[in-house]
């Protein structure tokens, strides 16, 4: 993952306690995990939209198709 490895991680985490303290450390790990999150669920959710005008361009096709 990223040629990231347990050392990496460690110093990493080191350098976070002594920036943010070990108080806010936590907080701040949760606000990037809900970050993270939400932009998943974002991106998913623009995969799911439907474009409605087209939806009824090609029902108003299909009724002109079946007319004929």
């Amino acid at each position: 993952m990223f040629g990231i490895g347990v050392p990496e991680l460690i110093l990493i985490l080191i350098i976070g306690l002594v920036v943010f303290g070990p108080g806010k450390l936590p907080g701040v790990g949760k606000a990037l995990g809900q970050s993270i999150k939400e932009f998943k669920q974002a991106n998913s959710d623009d995969d799911k939209t439907v474009d409605v005008t087209e939806q009824k361009k090609l029902e108003a096709q299909k009724l002109d198709s079946d007319k004929k």
